[in-house]
């Protein structure tokens, strides 16, 4: 049975949307900061925001793309989500990785493209 408490997130539905861009608002928060945190800490803050996203699995991975996506269409140079890891390793996911690997996140302009490269981007980007 679902869990009436939150709304159904299907793709690019208004509470879709609205998940989305609460994830870009705490991941943008944390950048300012200039500080990394874990999919499960953003899991739980947007579950505080009334949207249930597991740390892991499509969902998270979906909403992660959609927030790199809707930011690159507001004109930031770099990926946002780069600042969103893994507890265990401390990077980010397999999916991250194969979604800088797609346009418009191609890095062919910055040599030797490294993930901490992107990170330092991140918060050079939207520091305070």
């Amino acid at each position: 049975m679902a869990d009436t408490r939150f709304p159904r997130l299907r793709y690019n539905s208004e509470a879709w949307l609205a998940a989305r861009d609460r994830m870009v608002e705490i991941i943008k928060d944390w950048a300012a900061e200039g500080r990394t945190d874990f999919y499960s800490t953003l899991s739980a803050l947007l579950r505080e925001s009334h949207f249930s996203v597991p740390p892991r699995g499509t969902l998270m991975s979906d909403l992660l793309a959609a927030a790199c996506r809707v930011e690159e269409g507001r004109g930031a140079p770099v990926m946002l989500t780069a600042i969103v890891v893994n507890k265990r390793t401390g990077r980010p996911s397999d999916q991250f990785r194969a979604l800088a690997e797609t346009e418009p996140f191609l890095r062919g302009d910055v040599p030797n493209w490294t993930w901490e490269k992107e990170k330092a981007a991140v918060f050079a980007h939207y520091g305070r």
